[in-house]
C-alpha cells in the first residue's frame, strides 16, 4: 500500500519537500572520546573536565576503544559498510565553547559507510507503507561545551562538561518527503540505538539531537537550495520545524525571493525557524588530518566481537513475534522500544503464553502505568510477578475478573499474586455442589425468565451466567457455570 504523497499547496501549484537528517547521538561510554573524564549527565558545571578536554598546552588525545566499538556495532545494526581504515580530521572554527579552536571529527574517511533503515509510516495499520531511508555515513566526533547565558546579567559562562564527549553523527540521504517520514525515521533510529546500547536516545537530555536539512521543489524537479535547522531535540519539534520551514521556503520562492543556504534555529514557543548564520561549506572549516592521531585500523577479531555482541534487532524480533501468533500491531508495539521488548522477553522466559502475555501487557499493565504516570522501568510489578498472576488465570485458580482485583492490590502493595489470592480467599471454585445450589436459587427467583429461555430466547443465557457469577462473588469457574446452567435450564 502506498501512502498519499505529502504536498505543500502554493499559489503556483503543489510543492514537494526534500528532507535529510544529521542525527548526533551521544555514544554510551563512561569516559570521553579522547580523555578519561566522566560523561555523567547533570554534574556541577566544569566538574568533568580533564586537561585534554580543556585543551591545555601539550595535551595529546588518546582514542577511546569503546566509543569506536559502539560506532561499529551501530553500523552493523543498520547493515552499513564498516570501513576497516578510518581517520580523524580537524574541523577548524572559533567559538567560546570550543577550547581547542577546532573539533576532532571525521570528514574524508568515516568509520562507517553506507547503510539503510526500513521504517513503517503507520504502526497501527498493518498494511501501512514501508520505506527504506538511506544512510550516507556514520562518523565519530567530539562534542563542544555549552554556553550558559542565564547565570549573569552581562556575561555568558562556559560549561565544558560536554567538551570531548563522543558523538556519532548519523547522516541520512535526502530520502524523506514528509514530516511523518522524518518522525518515523528518527523513532526507528532511536529504537535501534537503544537495542544496540550505543546511545540512550534521551533527546530531552541532549544525548540525541537532529540537524534538519530542508528544501522544496516542484514534484520530481531539480533539488532546491536547502537550509539546516540546528540541534532540534524532540521528534515533535523536528516535524513542526520541517512543516514551518517548507512552507516558509514555498512562500519565499512564490513571492519572487530566493532561498539562502543558511543555518537556522527552531523556536518551539513561536513554532518557527529563524536565521542564525550563513551556512558554511567544508572548505570554510579548513579540514586536515589530525597530526596527533594515527589512523584507526580494525582487524577481523575486533569486527567479529562487535558482530557477536549485537542483540536481536527490532525487525527480526517483530517477525519472530508474528510467527508466534501475535498480531502485526501487537508485535510492532512490543518491539518499538527496547525497554518494552526486554520486559516482554522476561515475561516469556517465565513460561507465559505469548498471546496471553502480550494482551495483558498492552491492556492491563500499560493502562495501569499510564494512570500512575510511570514508565515501564518504574513498574511496581515485575515480569516474574506478572507471570505468577497470569499462571493463576491459566490454571483456573482465579478468574479473569478476580485477576484484575489481584493486579490492583499488587500495584499498591508489591505483594505476590499467590499470597494475595490465599490471604483474601479469592481462589476460583469448581465445587459443582455449591454452584448447583446457587443456580437452583436463581432459577426459582426468575421462573418467568426460565420459561422465556426454554421457549427459545437463547440470549437470556448470559443473564443466568451473570447472576450465578454474582452469587458466587466472581469465584466460580466460568466453564463449570456454563456446563451446569446448560444442564439445569435444559
Amino acid at each position: 500500500m502506498t501512502e498519499a504523497a505529502y504536498r505543500i499547496q502554493g499559489n503556483t501549484g503543489e510543492w514537494e519537500v526534500v528532507i535529510g537528517l544529521e542525527v548526533h547521538a551521544q555514544v554510551t561510554s563512561e569516559s570521553k572520546l579522547f580523555s578519561g573524564s566522566s560523561t555523567g549527565f547533570g554534574a556541577e558545571p566544569n566538574s568533568h573536565v580533564s586537561l585534554v578536554d580543556a585543551a591545555m598546552p601539550g595535551m595529546l588525545p588518546v582514542p577511546n576503544r569503546e566509543c569506536l566499538r559502539q560506532a561499529v556495532r551501530t553500523g552493523m545494526a543498520i547493515n552499513a559498510q564498516i570501513n576497516r581504515w578510518s581517520r580523524f580530521d580537524r574541523k577548524n572554527y572559533f567559538y567560546a565553547d570550543l577550547p581547542q579552536g577546532y573539533q576532532i571529527s571525521q570528514l574524508y574517511h568515516p568509520i562507517v559507510g553506507e547503510g539503510e533503515i526500513e521504517v513503517t509510516l503507520n504502526e497501527k495499520d498493518p498494511d501501512s507503507a514501508v520505506k527504506k531511508i538511506g544512510i550516507e555515513r556514520i562518523h565519530v566526533e567530539q562534542d563542544a561545551g555549552k554556553l550558559m547565558h542565564d547565570q549573569h546579567p552581562t556575561m555568558s559562562f562556559v560549561d565544558l562538561n560536554r567538551s570531548g564527549v563522543a558523538l556519532m553523527e548519523i547522516v541520512s540521504r535526502p530520502d524523506m518527503r514528509s514530516p511523518q517520514e522524518a518522525g518515523a525515521y528518527v523513532k526507528k533510529l532511536r529504537s535501534i540505538l537503544r537495542y544496540v546500547g550505543s546511545c540512550d536516545g534521551n533527546m530531552e537530555q541532549g544525548s540525541m539531537r537532529a540537524d534538519v536539512n530542508v528544501s522544496v521543489r516542484k514534484p520530481g524537479g531539480e533539488l532546491g537550495t536547502r537550509t539546516e535547522t540546528k540541534n532540534v531535540n524532540s521528534i515533535r519539534f523536528m516535524m513542526q520545524a520541517i512543516e514551518y520551514e517548507a512552507q516558509r521556503q514555498v512562500d519565499l520562492i512564490e513571492s519572487g525571493g530566493a532561498v539562502v543556504q543558511e543555518t537556522r534555529l527552531f523556536d518551539p514557543n513561536k513554532m518557527e525557524t529563524r536565521s542564525m548564520r550563513s551556512k558554511e561549506d567544508a572548505h570554510d572549516y579548513r579540514y586536515f588530518p589530525d597530526p596527533d592521531l594515527l589512523p584507526v585500523e580494525l582487524d577481523d577479531a575486533f569486527l567479529e566481537e562487535c558482530r557477536a555482541s549485537l542483540p536481536e534487532l527490532p525487525d527480526a524480533k517483530r517477525a519472530r513475534y508474528e510467527a508466534m501468533g501475535l498480531t502485526a500491531y501487537n508485535a510492532a508495539v512490543l518491539t518499538a522500544e527496547a525497554e518494552t521488548a526486554f520486559w516482554f522477553e522476561d515475561l516469556l522466559a517465565e513460561g507465559v503464553d505469548a498471546k496471553q502475555g502480550s494482551n495483558w501487557l498492552m491492556s492491563e499493565l500499560f493502562g495501569a502505568l499510564n494512570k500512575l504516570g510511570k514508565a515501564l522501568d518504574e513498574s511496581p510489578v515485575s515480569p516474574k510477578q506478572a507471570a505468577e498472576l497470569l499462571g493463576l488465570v491459566a490454571d483456573g485458580t482465579i478468574s479473569g475478573s478476580i485477576a484484575k482485583q489481584v493486579f490492583e492490590i499488587m500495584l499498591e502493595t508489591g505483594q505476590g499474586a499467590a499470597d494475595i489470592v490465599e490471604e483474601k480467599g479469592l481462589k476460583q471454585t469448581s465445587d459443582t455442589g455449591a454452584i448447583e445450589a446457587e443456580i437452583a436459587k436463581i432459577m426459582a427467583a426468575n421462573e418467568d425468565k426460565v420459561a422465556e429461555y426454554r421457549s427459545g430466547k437463547d440470549k437470556l443465557f448470559g443473564f443466568f451466567v451473570g447472576q450465578t457469577m454474582k452469587a458466587m462473588q466472581g469465584k466460580a469457574n466460568p466453564q463449570v457455570i456454563n456446563e451446569l446452567l446448560k444442564k439445569a435450564l435444559g
